[in-house]
Formats: C-alpha cells, sequence, structure tokens
C-alpha cells in the first residue's frame, strides 16, 4: 500500500501546470476578457442603479404579467422587491440579476447549440457525457481558484465561474429534450420535404421546448447560487453582505441578506418557469 501512495499520479501538478502556462503565455487574452466583460457588467449595473427603484419593479412586473398574466405573482414580485429595497439591499439585487442574467444569457447561447449538435451527433455527446458529469460535481470553489488565478479578483472570475457551473443543464436537457423527439414527428416532417434546418425549427425545437426550459430554469438557479459563492473571490451582488455576515457573526445582516437571495431566486424562478401558464399563483 505504500507503493501506491508514494507513487502519486500529478493530477494536481498537471493542471496547475496548465494554469501556470496560460497565465505566462495567454495573459494578454485573459486581460482582454476581463476589461471586457467587466466594463460590461458594471455599465449594466450601472443603469440599473441610475434608474429610480420603481421602474425596475414596474418592468418586472411587467414581464412577470407578459409571462404568466398571474396577478397574485405580480403582487407577489412587487412586495418582495419592495421589502428587498425596505431591507437597504437594492444595489446588491441588481447587482445579482445582472450577473445571474449575463451568466444565463452566454450559457444558454453556448449550450443550446451544443445540446441540439450533440442530439444530431451521438459520438458528440459520448465524449461531452463525462465532461458534463465532471463540471456538475466538481465542488463548486474549486471553480474559482483557476479564474482567480486567470482573471484576478472582481466580477469577471465568479461570471466565468458562474458560466462554467451552469452551462450543462441547458447542455443536457435540450440534448434529452431534441433526442426524444418521437420519430413519427420526424419522418412526417421530412415527407413533407422539410429541410433539416426548418425541420429543427418547426418540428424538433417546439416538440422539445419544455425540455429546454426546464434547462432554461436549472441554468437560472445554478447560476444564482454561483453567484452568491462568488463573492469570495470579490465578485459583487447580495454574497457580499453573507461574507461580511459570516466574518463577522452578524446574524442580523446574515438573516436579511439570505431572506433577499431567497426572495430573488423566488422571482427567478416564478417568472421563468413555463412561460405563458396561465392560472399560476
Amino acid at each position: 500500500m505504500n507503493w501506491i501512495t508514494e507513487h502519486k499520479i500529478p493530477i494536481g501538478s498537471v493542471m496547475e501546470d496548465i494554469v501556470d502556462w496560460l497565465t505566462d503565455n495567454a495573459d494578454f487574452i485573459f486581460d482582454a476578457i476581463s476589461v471586457s466583460l467587466e466594463f460590461l457588467i458594471l455599465n449594466i449595473v450601472g443603469f440599473f442603479v441610475w434608474l429610480p427603484p420603481f421602474v425596475p419593479m414596474i418592468a418586472t412586473a411587467a414581464l412577470a404579467w407578459f409571462l404568466h398574466r398571474s396577478i397574485p405573482l405580480v403582487v407577489f414580485v412587487v412586495c418582495a422587491l419592495l421589502l428587498i429595497l425596505n431591507l437597504g439591499y437594492w444595489q446588491e439585487m441588481l447587482e445579482t440579476f445582472v450577473l445571474v442574467i449575463t451568466a444565463t444569457t452566454i450559457s444558454i447561447a453556448f449550450g443550446v447549440p451544443i445540446g441540439i449538435t450533440a442530439a444530431h451527433k451521438p459520438w458528440l455527446y459520448t465524449i461531452l457525457r463525462p465532461i458534463l458529469d465532471l463540471m456538475q460535481t466538481i465542488p463548486t470553489f474549486v471553480y474559482l481558484i483557476p479564474t482567480l488565478v486567470l482573471f484576478g479578483l472582481g466580477v469577471v472570475p465568479g461570471l466565468v465561474s458562474t458560466i462554467i457551473f451552469a452551462i450543462a443543464a441547458p447542455i443536457r436537457l435540450t440534448y434529452l429534450g431534441i433526442s426524444k423527439v418521437p420519430s413519427e414527428l420526424i419522418e412526417a416532417g421530412r415527407a413533407f420535404g422539410a429541410t433539416p434546418f426548418k425541420l429543427l425549427y418547426k418540428v424538433e425545437l417546439p416538440a422539445a421546448m419544455p425540455s429546454i426550459m426546464a434547462g432554461i430554469t436549472q441554468c437560472i438557479m445554478l447560476s444564482l447560487s454561483m453567484v452568491v459563492i462568488s463573492a469570495l473571490v470579490g465578485a459583487d451582488g447580495l454574497g457580499k453582505p453573507v461574507v461580511r455576515a459570516l466574518n463577522t457573526v452578524n446574524i442580523s445582516q446574515g438573516f436579511e441578506a439570505g431572506l433577499a437571495i431567497v426572495l430573488v431566486a423566488i422571482i427567478l424562478d416564478r417568472i421563468f418557469k413555463a412561460p405563458g401558464a396561465k392560472g399560476e399563483g
């Protein structure tokens, strides 16, 4: 048994060497990405902070009504946002919203096409499956280490870590939805002379949409959980007061910030779950 422990496989050393090589040889790329993403995020947050609070409230309530036609949901959204404003976490809430939506948008933009391609090319999903398993089982804190080294402290390592952590959900569920489309629908589309693109757009995507939407909702929740943890590497948002409360053992601040996170999670979940469903409360 000593022979096994004395001849350790250098997995960690190899990863460290890869990160060091990237830092030494591609730092200009990571600097450009960091500056661009930070500029984008800070300007979007600055715009929302500049707006009077009632404007984002009305916009969010209008979106909830447009998607769900539910008065109880609209009332809940407004009351939850008013409570967050009252607790003094309005700016942190906006920072969290922007990070979550940005990470989700990028994850969907890459994840959905990858899932579609994997459904049409089984060999690709055979390669992706262990990678996705690894991405979804690695502890979330581990993602912060290489991104912190590559991008430095701030909002960018948190955003990149969030994208890596959340992108597996849209890939998996898009693949599942497309691969489960009934073969009869595919054959009917081909019988009517549909091109591969029209078959995808007119048949496969509509049939797979419930699964794809489930992937988007899951992606939003995963992004929110990672954004909160990303406060440990300097990312803004509701995670910062949680970390401060933990460091100072401030029960009041910790409970209030935690309540704000819960409210944001419920708002995002209720708004983006099954858009168009009626009669929800």
